[in-house]
């Protein structure tokens, strides 16, 4: 059970949750996108959001302004988040365009709201879960797509329901967080999705 524990924070780590999300979306939409475009897509958000961040993890560890992936002292969260917010900027502007993917560009604007909203707590020397953040914001965005393509993902949103559970207890089991640390990691990983839904429900 430990060891489980444990594995789930690395599954579900927060880097994953983004382009998780995009690929749920491609997945699921009715609309007609040619499946080189899929590729293409995905593979920018893997490189931007996925391996772009490793690299810059190993230049920050490296420096020694990082010790761990997971970010536990929240002294070390500042600049890994503001290089994250910079990323999903660059996702915005680069990668899923408003015209053509208004879902997906408004699930990136809430995770970079998120994101700012984790930094802004930072400055108050307040730890948010990013894991929390991360599946409350994928877990917002698959409850908003079923109801916008009017497809039942019910199956599909327990799943996601059951990972925040676990990512819960993962967190609590390995003491990198409080109980309050986990609300407000879900509380700013949910607030932003529902808020932007808005604008293209």
């Amino acid at each position: 059970m430990n060891f489980f524990l444990k594995s789930v924070s690395y599954l579900l780590h927060p880097l994953l949750m983004p382009v998780s999300g995009a690929f749920l979306y491609f997945m699921i939409t009715p609309r007609f996108i040619p499946e080189d475009i899929i590729g293409v897509k995905l593979f920018g958000l893997i490189v931007i959001t996925v391996l772009i961040p490793i690299v810059l993890f190993f230049f920050l560890k490296t420096s020694g302004l990082i010790t761990s992936i997971h970010l536990e002292d929240v002294k070390q969260r500042k600049i890994p988040l503001l290089l994250q917010s910079l990323l999903y900027l660059l996702v915005i502007k680069m990668i899923v365009d408003v015209y053509h993917y208004p879902e997906l560009y408004f699930f990136f604007l809430g995770c970079l709201i998120s994101s700012l909203s984790a930094i802004f707590m930072v400055l108050f020397n307040i730890k948010a879960s990013l894991h929390m953040l991360a599946m409350a914001a994928i877990t917002m965005f698959t409850v908003v797509l079923s109801i916008h393509f009017e497809i039942n993902l019910t199956l599909l949103i327990a799943l996601m329901i059951a990972c925040n559970g676990l990512v819960a207890t993962s967190r609590l089991h390995v003491k990198a967080h409080t109980n309050l640390e986990l609300l407000l990691g879900f509380a700013i990983g949910i607030i932003p999705q529902i808020t932007l839904v808005q604008f293209w429900l």
